[in-house]
């Protein structure tokens, strides 16, 4: 499958003001790095570190860090601009600016086994295995830490409704670097050259 067919946006696409883009995105991961804080990038913004490339836009970022982190991380972001939104929970809080942008946190402890343990909103605990955290990838030229191309894949398991974005994140990944995918998170033309 071609990066056309994908819709695959090259570099110099037209970013909007408000949009989270690389450069807003490489700014945040430097202040949180100086201040030896480490994350890992989710969502649509690990699978373009994982291509290196920036596909889409996107008004939020998705990161992993440690509970332990989480306070000192909420307070840089302020420093940025971005405020804590209301309904969140010590392990799963959104930050957002007056533009919009949108920063999703997912905070983990880590097990004996290197496991990240997020404790959902319901109070059920959601395992990432510790290989997960081996994904390594670029945001423009800023390396970053990811989710590994397999555990994207396990985080839209049963129970998670994927949109078209997500499906379309799925098949880069299926494309790029070989992981199975299950039906639900394949294109439809290629589940049914598969039937």
């Amino acid at each position: 499958m071609g990066s056309a067919e994908l819709g695959i946006v090259g570099e110099n696409h037209r970013r909007k003001k408000d949009s989270m883009n690389s450069l807003v995105v490489v700014d945040l991961l430097w202040c949180l790095d100086n201040a030896n804080i480490e994350v890992w990038l989710d969502g649509g913004w690990g699978v373009d570190a994982l291509l290196g490339l920036e596909t889409r836009p996107d008004k939020d970022v998705d990161i992993i860090a440690r509970v332990s982190d989480a306070q000192k991380l909420r307070d840089i972001l302020q420093g940025k601009g971005f405020v804590v939104q209301p309904d969140g929970t010590p392990s799963n809080f959104v930050l957002a600016d007056p533009s919009g942008r949108e920063i999703d946190v997912h905070a983990v402890t880590f097990d004996a086994n290197g496991n990240g343990v997020y404790r959902m909103a319901n109070g059920q605990d959601w395992i990432y295995p510790a290989t997960g955290f081996d994904g390594r990838g670029k945001v423009g030229d800023f390396p970053v830490g990811c989710l590994s191309p397999e555990v994207q894949v396990l985080c839209h398991a049963p129970g998670y409704v994927p949109n078209e974005k997500d499906i379309e994140d799925m098949e880069r990944l299926r494309a790029r670097f070989g992981v199975d995918l299950p039906p639900r998170l394949r294109l439809k033309r290629n589940v049914d050259n598969l039937e």
